[in-house]
């Protein structure tokens, strides 16, 4: 198997950092591209609960969210992924199995490595994983998460 690109999708969660030593084995066995990705929720979807959202609103949310995921990344990949050949990092709005299943597509990437499930899950198997495992067309590593 070649492995050229392997995606890394981050809630910025102790759990989703518990995939770390994993990506970075497999960066370093294949001389592999890391590919961060965090995902920003999109409020705009959302049934409004008190009172309507404004667009402006909405993109005040995101543009801020958009510079905290910026400088959280930074400091991921300076802090964990510096000995790595390379790392690219990524933003996306939406719902975040159908962003990582677009950006494998977009980026051709050839295989995904993340927790068996996210920060808010309270079942031992998330289902943004469940989603990318049933859905990706390239290998999921998962790394099971034991509290």
């Amino acid at each position: 198997m070649d492995i050229k690109k392997i995606l890394w999708p981050t809630d910025f969660s102790r759990i989703a950092k518990l995939a770390l030593p994993q990506v970075r084995s497999l960066t370093e066995k294949y001389d592999a591209e890391i590919h961060v990705l965090y995902v920003i929720e999109d409020i705009a979807h959302h049934e409004s609960w008190y009172g309507a959202f404004e667009k402006e609103r909405i993109s005040k949310l995101i543009k801020r969210g958009h510079e905290v995921a910026t400088e959280r990344l930074e400091q991921i990949c300076s802090k964990y992924l510096e000995d790595c050949p390379r790392y690219i990092r990524h933003i996306a709005v939406g719902d975040p199995a159908q962003e990582i299943l677009k950006l494998i597509r977009q980026e051709k990437i050839d295989m995904v490595v993340m927790p068996t499930r996210g920060q808010n899950s309270i079942f031992p198997f998330g289902s943004v994983t469940e989603k990318i495992v049933k859905n990706a067309p390239i290998p999921v590593l998962t790394v099971p998460i034991q509290d």
